[in-house]
């Protein structure tokens, strides 16, 4: 008799299960109508969240999102998370890609060797205009003013990384 109740949920998880999957209900609620068409939902949530997109009163749209939460517990949540986070660009090769461009960003600003690093992993690159984007960071970072060289400097270097990896690709 012991093992059944150790097994079941307590209140409190079964109650958070619930607002995650409302939660969840209420992403697909925010989606665009191409984005809903391309996760699988069964029709009877489909109508639902529908439903849900049209209603512009507060407190009957949060109902509508509580009655999403309760269908939402009928259907497996994981291939719509999934979904989700593609499209969210929470993908590990992306944040890898990200860390990696801060990294040369750093390089560039704090030692000058690092263009010609640069330069020989990325061959065909601007290194004048970088150079200058770089000198405009360090100033703007020394003045305490505004880091829109900085922004710059990080925007092309995201397009150097997306050009070379377009390029080792061979599609």
């Amino acid at each position: 008799m012991e093992m059944q109740e150790e097994e079941k949920p307590s209140k409190t998880q079964r109650k958070r299960a619930m607002h995650e999957l409302q939660a969840l209900g209420e992403r697909l609620v925010e989606l665009n109508p191409e984005q809903l068409a391309a996760v699988a939902l069964p029709e009877y949530l489909h109508d639902a969240v529908e439903q849900a997109r049209h209603i512009t009163k507060h407190e009957a749209k949060r109902r509508q999102l509580q009655y999403i939460g309760r269908l939402m517990r009928r259907v497996d949540p994981e291939p719509i998370r999934e979904k989700l986070k593609t499209w969210d660009g929470v993908s590990a090769e992306e944040t890898v890609r990200l860390h990696r461009i801060e990294r040369w960003r750093d390089e560039l600003l704090e030692d000058d060797v690092a263009m010609g690093a640069l330069a020989q992993a990325h061959p065909g690159i601007d290194t004048q205009y970088l150079r200058t984007l770089v000198r405009k960071a360090r100033e703007e970072r020394l003045a305490g003013s505004p880091l829109r060289a900085y922004r710059e400097l990080f925007r092309v270097l995201r397009e150097i990384v997306a050009q070379s990896e377009t390029a080792d690709d061979p599609d």
